[in-house]
Parts: C-alpha cells; structure tokens; sequence
C-alpha cells in the first residue's frame, strides 16, 4: 500500500474527523505526501535514487571514530549523555569559527555561534525569531522544500526572486522589494542558499554577493545565509560568505551534516550580537539543549582526526559522480531537456519543455526502478513544473549512469506522448 492510501484510511476514521477542529491554520488542508512516498520507493530493491541527497560516509574512518566514541563515554560520559548548554559547548563553538574562517568569515567570535539539532532547527528558530503570521520571506526561484515546510508552519507568505544562472538577480532583488513594500508586505528576511543551491546546483556569482546583503541592509530585510555545502567546492577557491562583510546584517547558518556526518544532528547559526539571547531562548523552548555525545564526537572528529584529508576524499567522489551524471545525460536526454552544471555540492536542475508536469513522471520512474524529485516541492508557488532535481552524492558512478539512462527512457516516452520529439 502507498503511504497516501494509508493515510487515506487514517484521514476517514472518527477521530481525524473530531480533531480536524482543533487543527492550528497550518495544518488545514490536504497533506502532500509526495516526498514521503519518494524516500519510501528509494529504499526498494533495485532502485536507483536520484533523490536523496545523502553524503557518502565511506570516506570516514569509522574504527577510529568508533575507538573516538569509546573514549568520550569512558573518560567524559557523565558530560556526554547528559543535558548539556543551550548554547553549545565551547569548544565546540570555536571550532566552528575556525571552520568559517575558511569562507572569509574571520571575525566570528564563540559567543555569537549557537549550536543547534541540525541547521534545520537553526532556519526554525530564525523564522521563530523574526517572523509573524503574514510577514514576507524573501527566496530564489526554487529553494530547498524543508526551507519552505518551515515557513509554511510560521504561516509566512513566500516570495520567489528570479533567478539566473549566475543565481539570484540583485536588480529583481531591488524591484522585488519595492514592488512588496508597495503593495504593504513587512518583509522580514531573505533565505538564500548561496553555495551549489538544493535544488539547482547555481552558485551566487562573486560579482553578486555583496550587492545582495547591500540592497537588503537598505530595506532593513535580514540576510539568512544557509551554507551546507560551501566547502563541497570541486575546483577553484572558495567564494566569501556573504556574512564575511556584514557582521551586523547576515545570520550564517552551517551544517556538519554534509562534510561529516547527518546521523549527529549537529549544525550551528552565527548570529549578530543583538540576536543571540531571543535566540537561545526561543530555540531553547522546542529543542532545550543540542546532544552533547553527538558534540563531543565532532570536535573529536576536527580535533584528532584528517576530517580534511577525508572531505577531499569525498570531493574528489562527488566530482566523478557530477561529471558521470552530466556525461550521462548529455548522451541520453532527449532534446529539448537541459540542466545546470553545479561547481560543487549535490544536485542538478533539469528543465523539460513547458507542458512537461514532472510529478506525474514520478510514478512512471518508479515503474522503471529510477526516483528523482519533482521541481514542484522547491517552488514557493504552489502549482505545476516542468523541472526536476537529481541527487549524484550517494551512488557510484557506474549506477548514476544506469539510473540516468532509465529517466531518460521515461521522459522519451512523456515527451513522445506529447508529440514532442
């Protein structure tokens, strides 16, 4: 049984029918159950998942960090299995700014670093934070869907700026704005993604960054700056954070998630001064404090470890499985579909003529053994779209390519039966 027929059953029975009155505004309305059954059909044999975008953890050295675990409960476990600081441990929390540091931000002090339950728990505090029921939150074109879960949760009313392959348009920023403003919408921040963006892959061109935060800072719109995957940079030098410049107008968020490890849950916000305490506090009331093992484990990790030995090791993976992908698809793809050529990080966007729907290719995929996300749940807007995401971090090269020749057959066949060739 597909999960939306279970919950099918769970929405006719009585209860859901007395409670369906005690629902916050929120939570009214049909629940989409599409990433769901997406995460489910991946785990079936012989799938191919180019959905999720998993880290390969083969890179890590796993009987050291398992001797590394017996050491922090044996020597430390009164600390590490109990509750810890809100706000983090501090050695933990300088670390962190060592890390930043490699993105141009030099001046991040322990005290402004919160440590949270994954970045995620960061990005719901912030909008806790800043947003009421209404206000406007600022996003590219298509932004990463448990960005958007959030904001919706907060009732907040989503803006889309356009975008481009350079990332997002300083000029459509500013009219944007004005537009907004005109029309009597408080807008409380703008959410970007500056580095290899989940969904599109698009970088923020350097050219761009400071004319972002500079066209915000003069509407008084926060910049929330999410980096996950700004050290995942196949080639090249880094590009600044957009926080490296503005200490007092951008809160930086940033993951172990993608160079270490998901499964720890550990990501951190670092945060202008003013905002650390209602920060603390309001985060503090859903989450009360961060798992202090899982702490423990990464400074242990940066500590003792070559975490950077190790992450080039990934990178060096992750590039061969983009270029297989790209390879792929350029050899299989019918004409008329294009994609974007990320320098770093996850993903590709596929864009597939117009009257394409890829929510409807994705039971025809799964029919094929082949998953992907539909473009649709990274749009702010609700409605259809004729784009999709594909995940290269966590499969072998040699299986990107079969799972690429499998989609392409099946968005050959969408297109012929449009009478598309």
């Amino acid at each position: 049984m597909m999960l939306s027929a279970a919950l099918g059953v769970i929405d006719g029975s009585d209860a859901a029918s007395r409670h369906e009155e005690l629902m916050a505004a929120c939570a009214v309305g049909p629940v989409s159950m599409a990433v769901a059954e997406i995460f489910a059909a991946a785990a079936r044999p012989g799938m191919l998942s180019l959905a999720g975008g998993n880290p390969d953890l083969s890179f890590l050295p796993m009987p050291e960090l398992g001797r590394s675990v017996d050491v922090i409960v044996a020597n430390g476990g009164q600390q590490a299995l109990q509750y810890g600081a809100g706000q983090g441990t501090e050695e933990l929390r300088t670390q962190i700014c060592e890390l930043m540091a490699l993105e141009g931000i030099t001046d991040g002090s322990p005290g402004n670093v919160a440590v949270t339950i994954g970045s995620q728990s960061a990005l719901d505090t912030v909008t806790k934070v800043l947003c009421n029921p209404g206000d406007t939150i600022l996003t590219d074109e298509a932004t990463y869907m448990g960005a958007l879960g959030t904001f919706a949760g907060y009732q907040a009313d989503v803006q889309a700026v356009r975008s481009d392959d350079d990332g997002l348009v300083p000029d459509e920023l500013d009219r944007s704005i004005a537009s907004l403003q005109a029309a009597g919408k408080r807008i409380k921040f703008l959410y970007i993604i500056p580095n290899f963006n989940n969904p599109t892959g698009i970088t923020l061109a350097a050219g761009r960054r400071s004319k972002v935060v500079e066209i915000c800072r003069e509407s008084n719109i926060v910049v929330v700056e999410d980096n996950p995957y700004g050290l995942l940079r196949f080639g090249g030098d880094l590009l600044p954070a957009l926080r490296a410049g503005y200490p007092d107008d951008v809160i930086y968020l940033g993951s172990f998630s993608k160079i270490f490890a998901p499964g720890l849950r550990i990501g951190w916000a670092l945060l202008p001064p003013h905002l650390v305490q209602k920060f603390l506090i309001l985060g503090g009331s859903s989450t009360l404090c961060p798992p202090a093992l899982s702490q423990m484990l990464v400074t242990a990790y940066l500590r003792d470890h070559d975490w950077r030995g190790h992450l080039a090791g990934a990178i060096c993976a992750y590039r061969e499985r983009r270029d297989a992908m790209l390879t792929a698809l350029a050899a299989h793809m019918p004409p008329g579909v294009t994609w974007t050529r990320p320098e770093g990080g996850f993903f590709m966007w596929l864009t597939l003529p117009p009257s394409v729907d890829t929510q409807a290719l994705v039971y025809k995929a799964f029919e094929s053994d082949v998953s992907f996300f539909p473009g649709a749940v990274f749009l702010p807007a609700p409605g259809q779209s004729n784009q999709l995401r594909l995940a290269f971090s966590a499969l072998p090269a040699s299986m990107i390519v079969e799972g690429v020749q499998r989609l392409s057959q099946v968005v050959s066949v969408a297109l012929s039966d449009q009478g598309i060739q």
